[in-house]
């Protein structure tokens, strides 16, 4: 019967046992979805993007969930659901399970080979978003065989790592299967192992490149240099008058007109989250930072907008020197946004600037997220709190976070309930970085953590 809830006491001794008893269920599942190479970014792994979607498919059916791959103009989304009752409420829990590219040098162990050592689970994918979806399902598995009564929806993208060009058309084309009264996200990282953190706000992303061709072929900088235009040079000289690199402080006009303004309460809610920043420098692998100030690097990572240069392409880089002057120059660039700045009206002033300076620099528009600011109050959030608290015995922090998830901004746009982040991933996991992992400590602790969860929110009205 919809709405009869059972004893929780009950629930804690059934789910002890069931969470010792799925470890290698579980470790056979993440080590099957790693190993596909679901990279969305790069064109030529499509034929894996679809193999991970069938796959993705086959886990939600093995658990007992109705799953379809639901196809967009660009990677599917898959979609399940596990109706227990039309009058119980829904819950749609959103992972995304395409990865960045990997390998290198830095890469200790094949980025697609799954790895298990010492309790750690390593391979690209493990941490972000993998092991996190997953730990999710087992959670899902759980609550619905024991009573609680939810209805679960699972949304697992294939685009994330992309910008999620094409969530809103899913969003749009399949909104009659999406009528949730809530949505989870764990996509997001804690503070350290002992803090974990609840964000209420992501920065959004405007991505653009910026080209200059002066010439059509490398030339002799000795019967040419002097009188030849250096595309590279003259790059660089713009991008310093985009933004002072020491300081980070941007120089577009306009640039930080539309910021959301962080209150004295969040700052307060910013400095008690447990930030270490000697921990966060380890952690990161710096030499140096452009501040120590625990208040100032934390506004600058989570309530400020930012520019960054992410690779200058053009001339020779081979070993040695080669005397030439190149023909043309490209600079990948990004800027992180905060609420209440739009990504088109941040590119426009970027483009009028960069004409201003330097008219012959073409400026490319790329990716484009907005930025998302939530509630950290009310019943959701409430039972996130004390999710955390029964999963790990940890009290967590309300942050905003320095990254973007595009989705989040669609579903608040389209299906206007309430959003919470349980996020489960930790610094020294590796998010986008080599070698990243994921580990049995936080995937059994938050499958009690989102079966508390599913518990608390089947009671809100």
């Amino acid at each position: 019967m919809a709405g009869q809830l059972p004893n929780w006491e009950n629930i804690v001794e059934k789910l002890n046992s069931y969470v010792d008893d799925v470890r290698k269920e579980f470790e056979q599942m993440l080590g099957e979805i790693v190993e596909v190479p679901t990279i969305s970014m790069d064109p030529s792994y499509k034929g894996e993007i679809e193999k991970g979607a069938d796959l993705a498919v086959e886990f939600l059916k093995k658990f007992g969930f109705e799953a379809k791959k639901c196809q967009t103009p660009g990677n599917p989304v898959v979609l399940g659901s596990y109706i227990t009752d039309p009058k119980n409420p829904t819950v749609a829990i959103y992972n995304h399970l395409d990865v960045q590219p990997a390998g290198g040098p830095e890469w200790v162990r094949e980025p697609f080979k799954f790895t298990i050592e010492d309790g750690k689970y390593y391979g690209r994918g493990t941490t972000d978003d993998k092991g996190p979806a997953l730990t999710a399902l087992f959670a899902a598995r759980f609550a619905v065989e024991n009573g609680i009564p939810i209805n679960i929806k699972f949304i697992w993208e294939f685009e994330e790592e992309n910008g999620s060009p094409n969530f809103e058309y899913f969003i749009k084309n399949y909104k009659s299967d999406l009528k949730v009264n809530s949505v989870l996200v764990s996509d997001t990282l804690w503070i350290s192992p002992q803090k974990p953190s609840i964000p209420y706000g992501l920065r959004g992303l405007q991505g653009a490149r910026l080209v200059l061709e002066t010439g059509t072929k490398d030339v002799h900088s000795g019967t040419t240099g002097g009188a030849a235009r250096n595309p590279i040079g003259e790059l660089c000289q713009l991008i310093s008058q985009l933004y002072d690199a020491k300081t980070g402080k941007v120089k577009i006009p306009g640039f930080y007109k539309d910021v959301k303004k962080l209150t004295d309460a969040e700052l307060k809610n910013f400095l008690a989250s447990g930030f270490d920043v000697k921990r966060w420098i380890q952690v990161y692998g710096f030499k140096s930072i452009r501040t120590k100030n625990k208040a100032e690097i934390l506004r600058r990572i989570w309530a400020e907008p930012t520019f960054e240069v992410h690779g200058i392409v053009g001339g020779y880089t081979g070993p040695g020197i080669k005397t030439i002057v190149p023909p043309r120059a490209e600079a990948k660039i990004s800027m992180r946004l905060v609420p209440d700045q739009k990504p088109d009206k941040v590119f426009k002033l970027l483009k009028d600037y960069v004409k201003k300076l330097n008219p012959d620099v073409q400026v490319i528009k790329e990716n484009s997220l907005e930025p998302y600011y939530g509630e950290f109050t009310g019943p959701y959030a409430e039972a996130a709190v004390k999710a955390l608290e029964f999963g790990f015995g940890l009290k967590p922090a309300f942050i905003r976070e320095g990254g973007s998830i595009g989705a989040v901004v669609t579903m608040k746009k389209h299906l206007k309930v309430p959003i919470v982040f349980i996020g489960l991933s930790l610094p020294e996991h590796g998010y986008h970085e080599p070698n990243e992992n994921f580990d049995w400590r936080q995937a059994s602790g938050g499958m009690k953590t989102f079966v508390k969860y599913f518990y608390d929110i089947s009671q809100i009205k």
